[in-house]
């Protein structure tokens, strides 16, 4: 089957790389809290969703969390992030605790837009978050200027943003990262290929299979990691996060992986065939990242269970908090809003 074919080739079908991670027990433990947590909460949204419980789109990320946890955990304090509306795992990762995000959704004044947005599209400046930009790939030359402020400032800090498949082929993309690379910015951008751009598939929108190859058009390194694989991940941002602190420049990831929903929770993705699906179920992030703490005895199947119990509790707390608190007064709604 064609469909198969091509997903094997995207598919690098690899094991986390366990025996060669220098990450500690509390570390890789780490990795395996906050994807579990990045799942249960876009199993929230779902479900608050399906609830009727607010307005507008649903977006989740299931199938993609070993890439926005592994890369997000790479970074450090001061780094920024711009992220996209899948890559909530990365999201929490640098500190935006659940409630926040429910809160967000649905229209509170709780919330980190304060109830004037009711989905994802929301950044913390506090936290070093950029909000996303409905424009995909507007995010790489704003985060390629914040590496130009640091570079500028001489700190040591790094800026790293995210663009899927169909958002590499827009202008923002090649003009960001062209930028980022002559100006030999601390910038990292990860490329996630997922297989669709909405409901296109990626063969349907280029003739390029690797994206990474895009890199030595501009001459900065690239690299392609099994995205399903969080340690990978976290390997080869890692390395890309420490080349651009010493000065090394940009450097694009691309991380292969599949989003296993539709673009949101109104799309039933019924233009994936199912042996694509199946396929990539068998290769779920999470399931494979517990078959390698288990075999690797850094955690055993209680304490697996135990913190699954733990994010679920927390996920019912963060459920609680957003519902009860208040919706912003009327005469907030045009507070901290600029036009130009």
């Amino acid at each position: 089957m064609v469909e198969i074919a091509e997903a094997k080739k995207r598919s690098t079908n690899r094991k986390p790389k366990a025996k060669k991670t220098k990450l500690s027990r509390k570390q890789l433990t780490d990795l395996y809290y906050y994807m579990v947590l990045n799942r249960a909460l876009d199993d929230r949204v779902t479900s608050l969703y399906k609830q009727g419980k607010f307005q507008g789109g649903a977006f989740v990320s299931r199938g993609q969390e070993a890439t926005s946890v592994g890369s997000a955990y790479a970074l450090e304090e001061g780094d920024v992030i711009g992220p996209m509306i899948r890559n909530s795992g990365a999201i929490l990762v640098r500190g935006v605790p659940p409630r926040e995000f429910l809160a967000n959704y649905l229209g509170k004044k709780t919330g980190p837009t304060q109830g004037k947005d009711g989905n994802s599209h929301f950044g913390d400046l506090k936290r070093n978050i950029f909000a996303p930009v409905s424009m995909l790939g507007v995010l790489i030359p704003v985060c390629a200027g914040a590496a130009l402020a640091f570079k500028m400032k001489k700190q040591p800090n790094v800026a790293l943003t995210w663009i899927g498949d169909g958002g590499a082929s827009i202008g923002d993309f090649h003009e960001g990262l062209n930028f980022a690379a002559v100006m030999k910015l601390p910038f990292v951008l990860i490329l996630e290929n997922n297989g669709y751009a909405y409901s296109t598939p990626t063969s349907k929108q280029s003739l390029v299979e690797d994206f990474v190859i895009r890199a030595q058009g501009y001459g900065i390194p690239g690299e392609i990691v099994d995205g399903n694989d969080v340690l990978a991940v976290y390997e080869v941002t890692k390395r890309a996060v420490e080349r651009a602190r010493k000065g090394g420049g940009a450097t694009l990831i691309e991380a292969k992986t599949f989003r296993m929903k539709g673009h949101a929770e109104h799309d039933d993705a019924f233009y994936v065939p199912k042996k694509i699906i199946e396929y990539w179920q068998k290769r779920d992030p999470i399931i494979n990242y517990e078959k390698y703490l288990l075999k690797e005895k850094v955690l055993s199947k209680k304490e697996l269970t135990d913190i699954q119990s733990s994010v679920a509790k927390e996920m019912d707390e963060a459920q609680k908090f957003a519902e009860e608190s208040p919706l912003p007064e009327a005469k907030e709604a045009a507070e901290g809003l600029y036009a130009s």
